[in-house]
């Protein structure tokens, strides 16, 4: 057996763990990942490896990263990061300061949005969205429904609902923005589907 084999090998009872930790029977953690029950009952006894594309399934299923379902530990230093170490990387008029670690089942972000930009995208896209208002005032369309959040509201939802995020006021608004989907880039993460370049 080669080394690539046994640390694939190893995955396996990581699989199954991680699994069992999300409160996922077989076959619905199949059904979510558009496995089979019995292909993924083999990936999880080692009969089978995972491709990349599985375990990318599989980690958003569990609610983890692929690093973690191949059983690699994030290193402590991962765990802090310092504002002067927050580039920011603007996008469709919106700038973005990475608030967590990269590679990580969350993504955290310190969102400013300009007054005027983007009102009319909406965004539709797996996971789940919180947004908590730091200055200025939010508009969001979450389906039919709008809201005004001001600085201390927060909202919490899935992003397969349709939604719109708009500065209320002249002077934009600051938000802290954290989503579950898996290592998204941030401007496809935040812009949604959109065409051309973005500026």
């Amino acid at each position: 057996m080669s080394s690539s084999d046994a640390e694939l090998s190893a995955v396996a009872p990581q699989l199954r763990s991680l699994r069992r930790r999300a409160g996922l029977t077989l076959e619905a953690a199949a059904h979510s990942a558009g496995l089979s029950p019995a292909h993924l009952s083999r990936l999880e006894t080692g009969q089978r490896q995972p491709s990349l594309p599985m375990l990318l399934a599989l980690a958003r299923v569990y609610g983890t990263t692929v690093s973690e379902l191949l059983g690699e530990s994030v290193a402590d230093r991962d765990a802090i990061v310092r504002a002067a170490d927050m580039e920011p990387t603007r996008a469709g008029g919106w700038t973005y300061w990475q608030a967590g670690a990269p590679g990580r089942g969350m993504q955290a972000l310190r969102v400013r949005v300009p007054h005027g930009s983007q009102r009319d995208i909406v965004r539709v896209h797996p996971g789940e969205e919180w947004l908590y208002v730091l200055k200025g005032r939010l508009a969001l369309r979450l389906g039919d429904t709008a809201h005004v959040l001001a600085p201390g509201d927060s909202a919490h939802f899935d992003s397969l609902t349709p939604h719109r995020l708009a500065a209320e006021d002249h002077d934009g608004v600051e938000l802290l923005f954290v989503h579950t989907l898996l290592q998204s880039p941030m401007a496809a993460l935040c812009l949604g589907p959109i065409t051309g370049e973005l500026p």
